[in-house]
């Protein structure tokens, strides 16, 4: 895989049992890359090893004064100057492609995963987690992969260079074969207490990502209740042990890079000093004391490798493992053809877990004290929830299963408007361009849904002057636009797309109550003979409904008319935001009342027995 062949048609199932897995998984998936990086790195690495060799030959040719053997080693050091420039090249190229292809996998894996979980996915890891995961996570990630290639070559290198020095120079050989290994296996003790220094720093990073990620979100609430500096002051907080954390982090791994650096040089030292003692004594050459030395010198920059893929491995792995969790959340609908070959459902919406019936053809308005419990029955009626591990059986529609519906059909039967829907950026056009039956037309959806406003307001604000609110381009997340316009431009996107079931939550709680009383009717005209759930708690909209089903505590408590269910205390309650106070008053008033006219009517009686 190359670069230019990004992004992947299909980037794989994924081994998401640890984060050691996913990344041995990844490896396997691009074995052919790091085989062609650690062969051009191999090259690199010998090239530059079989240097000093060349420079041993030439000094010793100086002292032997031997023109043809110094002529010798020049032609030799530009050869290898070359292999050396060409191999460090490519292993520069095709280990920034493994870094990025990479990446480029689990960035792709992410992305599937959250249009495969949609809203459930940030009510089951938080949003600043999954921002942390698919940005810094993915790069540390990729960092590994890039580095792994490069170890391999140095380590290849290295016991090469130390068996061809035995065999060149056995004194000095041994000391060197012994030596390397002892270089390599100190900075273990040291490397659980730096991986642990870099959790703390990546937690801390992910807790700050995260209510950042909050403030951002929620940054026009907090400047409505003045909240901007008690948010900055925690955010100011949270960076500062981010900071502390990192330092922390730094200095362990300085003292690592440190004991590389000085090890290294004690063995150079011991070599040097031995080396200059055997050509005392007449046992070695000057121009083989040389090539030791030159080796040796080598053999500090593959160690640096065994440095870098520890800590590569020590931010990866947990990076790994958190990315291994959004990856393994799973639901039950098939995510392919192969969970269902039916005809396409049709029937009656049913909500096993709480009772909830959604009649074919009819708009059905849920009433729920709870608005999260709302939110979960909204995604249980869609097949968002299903898989959730709860044990709760999954909605059908007719005689069918969700969860036994691969995801495309599922959603296309059942499409599900969040209370919070977002507005992705783009013109008015292309945001109101989704996959649809073609039943609904732009015109009708915006009309049902009340966008005149909203049109007249993108015309105005139209690039180009043309006037026409379709080639208006709207803000990421439709920040341009007050509440109640995004909610009424989300709820068009829906009619649009004219789903056989249609599940609204709170689809119009931003916006005043003419217009809310004008889309009930607009919604229950243009969804006739279609199934239509709306979750809400607007009298408009339950009075517009066909039929009305209270839900308490996670079950049916009543259903019927909105009027019908008026009668019911606990109902009455939730409509009507009346308190428990309030409701015993005005029974009381009721009671004195009807106290007041029956004593009235006893009089009346009594006057007409005297008479």
């Amino acid at each position: 895989m190359q670069i230019r062949d990004l992004p992947y048609p299909d980037p794989g199932r994924p081994d998401v049992r640890s984060g050691p897995r996913l990344l041995l998984w990844l490896g396997r998936n691009q074995l052919a890359g790091q085989i062609k990086a650690m062969l051009w790195g191999t090259l690199h690495m010998a090239s530059v090893a079989v240097l000093p060799v060349t420079l041993g030959v030439a000094v010793q040719a100086v002292v032997d004064r031997s023109g043809i053997r110094l002529a010798l080693a020049g032609g030799l050091m530009v050869l290898l100057g070359t292999l050396i420039a060409v191999g460090d090249t490519m292993l520069h190229r095709t280990a920034i492609t493994n870094w990025i292809t990479a990446a480029a996998r689990v960035q792709q894996l992410l992305a599937r995963k959250t249009a495969e979980l949609g809203a459930t996915l940030t009510r089951r890891v938080a949003a600043g987690e999954v921002v942390a995961v698919s940005t810094g996570d993915v790069e540390k990630i990729g960092w590994f992969v890039e580095a792994l290639s490069r170890f391999a070559s140095a380590a290849l290198t290295t016991v090469a260079v130390c068996v061809a020095l035995v065999i060149y120079q056995p004194a000095l050989g041994v000391v060197v074969a012994v030596g390397v290994p002892v270089l390599v296996l100190a900075v273990l003790p040291l490397l659980p207490r730096a991986t642990k220094r870099a959790d703390e720093q990546r937690e801390k990073a992910g807790r700050a990502t995260e209510l950042a990620s909050d403030t951002v979100a929620g940054l026009r609430v907090l400047r409505g209740i003045g909240g901007e500096e008690l948010f900055l002051a925690r955010y100011r907080r949270a960076s500062q042990e981010v900071r502390k954390a990192a330092v922390h982090s730094a200095r362990m791994w300085a003292l690592i890079a440190a004991v590389q650096v000085a090890l290294p040089g004690l063995l150079l030292i011991a070599v040097v000093w031995y080396g200059v003692g055997l050509v005392q004594d007449g046992r070695i050459g000057v121009g083989e004391l040389v090539t030791v030395y030159g080796t040796v010198t080598f053999l500090l920059f593959p160690l640096r490798q065994f440095e870098e893929i520890a800590m590569a491995y020590s931010f990866s792995r947990p990076s790994a493992a958190r990315a291994a969790k959004v990856l393994a959340l799973r639901r039950t609908v098939p995510t392919s053809d192969d969970g269902y070959h039916g005809p396409a459902p049709a029937g009656d919406l049913h909500d096993p877990a709480s009772g909830v019936l959604a009649p074919a053809g009819l708009l059905t308005a849920v009433v729920c004290g709870d608005p999260d419990a709302a939110g979960r029955l909204a995604d249980r009626l869609g097949g968002h929830a299903a898989g959730d591990s709860t044990g709760v059986a999954s909605a059908r529609l007719g005689d069918v299963a969700l969860d036994e519906l691969p995801l495309d059909a599922a959603r296309a039967a059942v499409l599900v408007q969040d209370k919070d829907p977002v507005l992705l950026s783009g013109t008015l056009a292309e945001l109101l361009d989704v996959p649809a039956s073609g039943a609904v037309g732009t015109d009708a959806a915006l009309a049902a849904a009340q966008c005149g406003d909203v049109l007249t307001a993108l015309a105005q604000a139209s690039a180009d002057d043309s006037g026409d609110p379709m080639r208006t381009r709207i803000t990421e997340r439709g920040r341009s636009l007050s509440g109640g316009q995004r909610q009424r431009l989300a709820l068009a996107r829906s009619l649009v797309t004219d789903p056989q079931v249609l599940v609204l939550d709170e689809p119009t709680s931003a916006v005043d109550s003419h217009t809310e009383a004008r889309i009930a009717d607009g919604l229950k005209a243009l969804r006739t003979g279609r199934t239509t759930v709306v979750f809400s708690s607007s009298p408009l909209l339950l009075d517009r409904a066909d039929r009305v089903v209270f839900v308490q505590q996670g079950s049916v408590a009543a259903e019927g008319t909105h009027r019908e269910l008026l009668r019911e205390a606990g109902y009455r309650a939730v409509v009507t935001r009346e308190t428990d106070a309030e409701s015993h008053t005005e029974k009381a008033a009721v009671t004195a009342a009807l106290e007041s006219e029956l004593t009235e009517l006893k009089k009346i009686e009594h006057i007409e027995e005297s008479a």
